[in-house]
């Protein structure tokens, strides 16, 4: 991660923080591996560097969020995500904040334009 002094920058990170959670969690409806992950969040134009995303998928098994399983059967061992049960009622509550806020901040930002 480059350091710098533009504001910019440094807000956009902030936004992108508060959203990897839920956009990781809206890729673990069906397992995956971490390297999928990252492929699938990148193509969707959500990149996340290994150094945030294992970190986060750790944190979240820990608490609950997620369950993992070692599957061997095809080439190296992965470790494989999907949401629990409690995860699944996370996301799904995640979810809904997420588009409220959503409709929230373009009704915000829609209008601060208008000013």
């Amino acid at each position: 991660m480059v350091e710098t002094d533009d504001p910019f920058a440094k807000l956009e990170l902030e936004l992108r923080r508060g959203a990897i959670v839920l956009a990781a969690l809206s890729q673990l409806t069906r397992a995956q591996y971490g390297y999928s992950l990252r492929q699938a969040l990148a193509a969707r134009g959500m990149e996340i560097e290994e150094g945030t995303l294992y970190p986060l998928l750790r944190r979240l098994e820990t608490q609950g969020v997620l369950v993992s399983e070692w599957r061997t059967g095809e080439g190296a061992p992965r470790r494989y995500y999907t949401l629990s049960e409690d995860g699944q009622h996370l996301y799904s509550r995640l979810s809904k904040s997420w588009h409220a806020l959503g409709a929230v901040m373009d009704g915000l930002v829609t209008d601060g334009a208008d000013q």
